[in-house]
């Protein structure tokens, strides 16, 4: 009877475990879900908002010039970033480099560094990586000594 009981407490046990450790995973998951989930809503709607920029007829460059701003960098080669190489093409505000921790695997026709490397003096860096704006401006103000503004505030801002 011994021999049964601890064989069901066995299973028993092991059971828990298992469903603790799919529950685990599970939950990782799901967080790891949302936050990509709360990621590509913030950069939906900060493209909403550029939309709603060029429908009124504003540009970007009008800001950086408005501002005193002439050579910038970019922080962040995603969607958002090659839009705003884009936008700037043909204007008077030089883009002198980008910044991405993917360096090495981006091609552009634009020079492309590791925020590791060192920086070149700009005007201002541009973060188009607008959920990680706080901790990427932190890394970046240690490293120069300019303005280090959010894509998203500038166009709330324009």
């Amino acid at each position: 009877m011994k021999k049964g009981l601890i064989s069901v407490l066995s299973a028993l046990i092991g059971a828990s475990a298992g469903a603790v450790t799919v529950g685990k995973v599970t939950g990782e998951a799901l967080d790891k879900a949302k936050s990509m989930s709360d990621k590509h809503l913030a950069l939906f709607l900060m493209m909403n908002q550029w939309v709603k920029v060029k429908q009124e007829g504003k540009n970007l460059c009008d800001y950086f010039e408005k501002n005193g701003y002439k050579r910038i960098a970019i922080y962040g080669m995603s969607y958002a970033g090659e839009t705003l190489i884009e936008e700037l093409k043909d204007t008077n505000i030089i883009i002198e480099y980008s910044i991405d921790k993917n360096a090495d695997t981006i091609y552009s026709d634009i020079e492309i560094i590791s925020i590791e490397d060192n920086l070149k003096p700009v005007d201002a860096i541009v973060v188009t990586a607008i959920t990680f704006f706080d901790e990427i401006e932190k890394n970046l103000s240690a490293k120069v000594d300019c303005p280090i503004i959010s894509l998203e505030d500038i166009l709330y801002d324009i």
